[in-house]
C-alpha cells in the first residue's frame, strides 16, 4: 500500500491498466446481443451466394426486348426460395419474385409493373437496361472478406450479418461479472426505518445500476458495517471478475476499506488531483481479481465510476473503444473550481444550442437528490481557476 498523489489522467490510465478482455466463449446467436466478438469472421463464400432478383418481375434475355413491345413465352414461375434452375432461351422469360435465383440465360429483371401478363405469356410494355434489379453474387462480399470483425458490439445489425454467414454460435467474451460492496454503519437497505444518523443506502444501487449500464453483470453487496473482518472475509469469499466499493478510503477513523486491504502488497490508496473523488483505491487481490475502491459520497462514486471504473469494464468485455462520447457546450453560468485540481462537475441541457447548467452550486459530492438532473459531466482541466457564463467546456454524456 502506497500513499500518492496523482492526476486525474494519471489515475484514469492506472485503473484501466488493470482490466483485460475476459476470454472468450461459444455463444448460441441467440444469447450474443450486447457481447463483443472475439475472433474475426471470415466469410468463404460469396455474399450473396447467387445473382438473384431485387424486383418482383421477369428475367428476360436483354436482346429480346430492344424492341417494344415485346410479348415473350413464361417458362417457369420463381418464387423466392426456389431451387428450380431453368433456362431462358431466346424468345422466353420467367417470373421471378425478390430474391429468388436469376435463372441461367436471363440478364436483366423487368419490373412487374412494366409488363401485362396473359396466359403463359408477358408482355415488355418499357425495359430497362441490361442488368438492372440483378443482385450480383459478391457484391457484398467475397470469399476471404472479413465480415464482422473481432472486438465488435454485436448489435442487430452485426447480428444480421453474422447469422447471413450461417454461423449459428460465435465466439464472444462473457459479461464480466463484477461485485459491488457498499460500505458504512450509517447505511440501511432503503425502506427501513431510520433512526438519527442513518441514510438509506444509495451507492450499491448506483453502483449496480452503473455496472449492468456498461454491460457488466452486478453481484451487489450493500449495506456491509464497518467491520474490518466482516468485510475481508466478504472480499476474500468473492467469486467475480472484479470488484467495486464504495466508501471507508478516506483519512478517517474509521476507514474500513483501507483497515481490510491495508496488508495487500497489490492494492495501493492515493488521493488524486479531482473534485469529487480525491480519496482512490485500486489494485489486486491475491488471487488477480481487480479491485477499484471508491469514495462513499453519492456524487463521488458516481464520477468515479465514470473516470475509472466504466472503461475498464468495457475493456474487460472486449471493447476497444472505451471512452464516452464527448460534446462542447457553453455554460450558462459560471462556478468556482478547486485550486489545483481538475473538477467533474454534474451538469444539464438547458438550451438547443449546446448551452448547460451545472444541476447544483457547486459539485457537491453529497448531492445525490441533484445528481439525478445529470446528464452529463463537465470536465475541468486543474488548470482553470474559475468556470465563467459563456465558457466553453468538454460534456461527457452520461445519460441515455
Amino acid at each position: 500500500m502506497h500513499a500518492d498523489v496523482r492526476s486525474l489522467t494519471e489515475h484514469r490510465a492506472a485503473a484501466l491498466a488493470l482490466a483485460a478482455p475476459l476470454p472468450a466463449v461459444d455463444v448460441l446467436l441467440d444469447d450474443a446481443d450486447g457481447l463483443v466478438l472475439a475472433h474475426d469472421l471470415v466469410t468463404d463464400e460469396p455474399l450473396p451466394r447467387w445473382d438473384n432478383s431485387a424486383m418482383d418481375g421477369y428475367a428476360v434475355r436483354q436482346a429480346d426486348v430492344t424492341e417494344l413491345p415485346a410479348t415473350l413465352r413464361v417458362v417457369a414461375d420463381l418464387p423466392a426460395g426456389s431451387a428450380d434452375e431453368p433456362l431462358v432461351t431466346p424468345g422466353t422469360a420467367a417470373r421471378i419474385m425478390t430474391g429468388a435465383p436469376v435463372p441461367t440465360g436471363a440478364d436483366t429483371i423487368v419490373p412487374v409493373e412494366a409488363t401485362d401478363a396473359g396466359t403463359g405469356t408477358v408482355v415488355v410494355r418499357e425495359a430497362p437496361p441490361a442488368g438492372t434489379h440483378l443482385r450480383r453474387a459478391g457484391e457484398d462480399a467475397v470469399p476471404g472478406d472479413v465480415v464482422v470483425a473481432a472486438g465488435t458490439l454485436l448489435g442487430p445489425a452485426a447480428i444480421a450479418a453474422v447469422a447471413s454467414l450461417g454461423r449459428p454460435v460465435v465466439r464472444a467474451h462473457r459479461r464480466p461479472r463484477v461485485a459491488v460492496v457498499s460500505t458504512g454503519d450509517e447505511l440501511v437497505a432503503p425502506g427501513t426505518p431510520l433512526r438519527r444518523g442513518q441514510i438509506p443506502d444509495s451507492n450499491s444501487w448506483l453502483l449496480a445500476a452503473a455496472v449492468r449500464e456498461a454491460g457488466g453483470i452486478p453481484v451487489r453487496f450493500g449495506p456491509v458495517p464497518d467491520d474490518v473482518a466482516v468485510l475481508r472475509e466478504l472480499l476474500a469469499g468473492l467469486d467475480v471478475d472484479a470488484i467495486v466499493t464504495s466508501g471507508g478510503v478516506s483519512v478517517g477513523a474509521y476507514d474500513v476499506v483501507k483497515a481490510a486491504l491495508a496488508d495487500e502488497p497489490d492494492v495501493e490508496f492515493v488521493s488524486v488531483a479531482v473534485q469529487p473523488g480525491k480519496p482512490q483505491g485500486l489494485g489486486r487481490l491475491p488471487g488477480g481479481t481487480p479491485i477499484w475502491t471508491l469514495p462513499g459520497n453519492p456524487v463521488s462514486s458516481f464520477a468515479s465510476f465514470e473516470m475509472f471504473v466504466r472503461p475498464a469494464i468495457l475493456r474487460m468485455r472486449g471493447l476497444r473503444d472505451v471512452e464516452r462520447p464527448t460534446r462542447q457546450a457553453v455554460t450558462d453560468e459560471g462556478w468556482t473550481t478547486p485550486p489545483g485540481r481538475a473538477q467533474l462537475m454534474p451538469v444539464r441541457w438547458v438550451g438547443p444550442d449546446r448551452v448547460v447548467r451545472a444541476t447544483a452550486r457547486g459539485s457537491g459530492s453529497h448531492l445525490v437528490a441533484r445528481l439525478a438532473l445529470a446528464e452529463g459531466l463537465a470536465v475541468i482541466p486543474a488548470e482553470i481557476d474559475r468556470v465563467a457564463a459563456g465558457d466553453r467546456v468538454t460534456v461527457l454524456k452520461v445519460s441515455p
